[in-house]
């Protein structure tokens, strides 16, 4: 259930990463605002945190959409190359988290939230889990599923696809690259406040916790291959088995350190993804 949770988190980066090619270290903070609004519609409004999303998704759309048009597109021109690029997205991204989350300490405090929702236990291959989890993986499955079929199996998917693999040529074959990369930047963002809301009813969270979630969705994606959606939820399930058996066996503190050991592995063994081909 933890993988899901982390295969559906770094679906998002994928998109941002892998065919807009920007490394957004601020795309946690789109989690926060969904788990945040989902708490709020539920405590202040009694309304159900899944009609959150109603608000949520498209509020994260247009606001990834807005980063995307007037503090990215800006560094796309001006950049002499692409390392350049990425050297300026990642300064600017760095920058924009902070500016959320301290609006978000600012506005809501440091301290730890949650909510009680489809706490129901079911029963799983002979597992006791709650349903909520449950809800979560396979929105999770749902998702990449869903990216995977419309990345193969449609024109826009062949566009997108075309621009991951080299953004010039795509120009030279009438793709309009601005436009679709911002729609994959937007639709990422939109993804995380999906994954926000799902996570924020089974697990506690503040307003610090985006940078954590960025960092597991990074980790996720570079294991899986980057712009690769079903190895994006495989690596994910790889890295909640992970974290699962070294909390049990070993030691439940050594959480984040295994995390990064299998990431170095990966880095030094298959540097290009787990799942990816070459």
């Amino acid at each position: 259930m933890v993988g899901g949770m982390y295969g559906l988190i770094a679906l998002g980066l994928n998109l941002q990463y892998g065919i807009a090619r920007m490394m957004n270290l601020a795309y946690g903070e789109t989690l926060m605002g969904g788990a945040f609004t989902a708490f709020w519609f539920l405590t202040l409004w009694r309304i159900d945190p899944l009609a959150s999303l109603l608000f949520s998704v498209p509020v994260a759309f247009c606001g990834n959409w807005l980063i995307y048009r007037y503090l990215l597109t800006p560094l796309v021109r001006r950049a002499a190359n692409r390392d350049v690029l990425e050297a300026d997205t990642i300064l600017v991204t760095f920058g924009l988290l902070f500016v959320f989350q301290g609006v978000a300490l600012v506005q809501w405090g440091g301290e730890y939230r949650g909510y009680t929702y489809l706490a129901v236990p079911v029963h799983v291959l002979g597992a006791t889990v709650a349903l909520n989890r449950v809800l979560a993986f396979v929105a999770a499955v749902a998702l990449a599923l869903a990216l995977y079929w419309l990345l193969r199996a449609t024109r826009l998917g062949g566009a997108l696809r075309a621009i991951a693999i080299d953004p010039v040529a795509a120009q030279l074959v009438a793709i309009d690259v601005p436009r679709l990369s911002a729609l994959a930047f937007a639709a990422g963002g939109a993804i995380m406040a999906v994954a926000g809301t799902l996570v924020s009813m089974f697990l506690s969270f503040n307003a610090s916790i985006g940078i954590v979630y960025t960092l597991k969705a990074l980790i996720v994606v570079i294991m899986g291959g980057v712009g690769r959606m079903l190895g994006c939820l495989a690596a994910g399930l790889i890295l909640g088995v992970a974290e699962a058996l070294g909390a049990y066996l070993v030691d439940p503190g050594l959480t984040l350190a295994i995390n990064f050991a299998l990431f170095l592995l990966v880095l030094l063994v298959r540097p290009q993804g787990l799942f990816s081909r070459g």
